[in-house]
């Protein structure tokens, strides 16, 4: 599959063992994550985060990993935890704290982007100029996006005519007023039940990534159509610091987290979900007998940009519900966003 480091492995093995070793006058920061152990984000992104921050320091900066909600159950409150120093950085989900991060949601809406790593670019392209307020109470680490880049089905979604009535599960909520204008009734729910929805009929579909489809989410097992070329959504994930721990640390440490985190590190959290992407792929051409029952179906260009068409009124929808809250340059930052 991939090359796990041994720092990295160590790192999950137990409870939450150090990225390094630790000397007489080491600081340790302590990074609290929602996601799995083995999760690719902390084997690849935050491996390689905490490998330099040992190699550079010469072993007295490391960071602690806590996966699986160890330092607080659930997704929701980790921005919080990071504010009140329950973990000395958090990992998280923009869209679990919309209204701390109303412009960077605009980031999950589609555009110009077709993967993560193109559209976290263009995050941190506008970053400065439209985002940066935004994160003025902690000291940002990462700021990334992962692709909803394909639609998991159980009837043919490929045409735009297609959609009307289709019962799907958009990739994040806010994008429910674009589903709505091409026809599709959005139908709010976790990642971890659209397995069971598609394979009872409870839902028609759901925009996912191509690593939903095969394991450890198996959704090739209940899917008969993957819809590709679709209009591509995203949802936005962050690393954020504790600002009074941050500027706690002397100033050699602040300036080699400064020279790995912000768009280097965020890259690089891109690239682990393209890569996931593409091992994906890999799969499901490695085992036609586990994709016997399902087709991958190409939307085709003429119809794509049908719906994206359709999809304006929505996305006029969503810049006016922004105007309605007080923030007149919603459009203006999805356009910095998707030049």
């Amino acid at each position: 599959m991939f090359k796990k480091t041994a720092l990295a492995v160590a790192a999950i093995a137990s409870l939450a063992m150090p990225f390094g070793p630790r000397g007489a006058m080491a600081e340790q920061l302590t990074i609290a994550s929602f996601l799995p152990g083995p999760h690719h984000l902390h084997t690849r992104m935050l491996g390689w985060f905490g490998e330099e921050l040992v190699r550079q320091s010469g072993g007295d900066l490391t960071i602690q990993v806590f996966p699986g909600g160890q330092l607080g159950a659930g997704p929701v409150q980790q921005y919080k935890r990071a504010l009140e120093g329950v973990a000395d950085m958090t990992l998280g989900v923009s869209a679990y704290t919309p209204t701390v991060f109303p412009k960077t949601m605009l980031a999950i809406l589609p555009g110009s982007s077709e993967n993560a790593v193109e559209s976290t670019g263009r995050l941190w392209d506008a970053y400065e100029a439209h985002l940066a307020d935004e994160y003025k109470d902690v000291k940002l680490i990462a700021l990334m996006t992962v692709a909803g880049n394909v639609i998991s089905a159980t009837r043919d979604l490929s045409t735009l005519e297609a959609y009307e009535g289709a019962k799907l599960v958009p990739y994040a909520a806010m994008t429910r007023p674009i589903l709505e204008s091409i026809g599709a009734v959005p139908v709010q729910m976790p990642i971890t039940d659209v397995y069971t929805g598609l394979s009872t009929g409870t839902i028609d579909a759901a925009y996912t990534a191509y690593s939903n489809i095969t394991p450890p989410w198996n959704f090739w097992d209940v899917t008969p159509y993957f819809i590709e070329n679709v209009p591509v959504h995203f949802a936005v994930l962050f690393v954020v610091m504790n600002k009074e721990r941050y500027e706690g640390l002397s100033d050699e440490h602040r300036a080699l987290i400064d020279s790995l985190s912000g768009r280097v590190l965020s890259i690089k959290g891109a690239e682990s979900f393209d890569l996931a992407d593409t091992m994906s792929k890999e799969q499901m051409a490695a085992n036609p007998d586990k994709m016997k029952n399902s087709q991958l179906v190409q939307m085709s260009d003429e119809e794509r940009a049908r719906v994206v068409e359709a999809s304006q009124a929505g996305l006029q929808a969503i810049f006016e519900d922004y105007r309605s809250k007080g923030i007149e340059d919603a459009e203006a930052v999805y356009q910095a966003l998707n030049p």
